[in-house]
């Protein structure tokens, strides 16, 4: 089964990069994302699309002492 990947919750998670924030703005697109989907709260998937799309947009949401 070449072709199968992980699923991101059995992932380990990455040892660099630091940790980010959702602004205001990400969570209401994540929930909107979730409420499009027929589901009540947004999910892992939901929060790291969310999350992808605020630092692709240049709004990474980390704290300034992180690179």
């Amino acid at each position: 089964m070449a072709g199968q990947r992980i699923p991101p919750w059995r992932k380990p998670r990455p040892k660099t990069g630091g940790s980010a924030k959702l602004t205001p703005a990400s969570i209401a697109w994540a929930r909107a994302r979730a409420q499009a989907a027929n589901r009540r709260y947004p999910n892992l998937v939901d929060n790291m699309a969310a999350l992808r799309r605020q630092i692709e947009a240049g709004q990474d949401g980390r704290a300034p002492d992180h690179p």
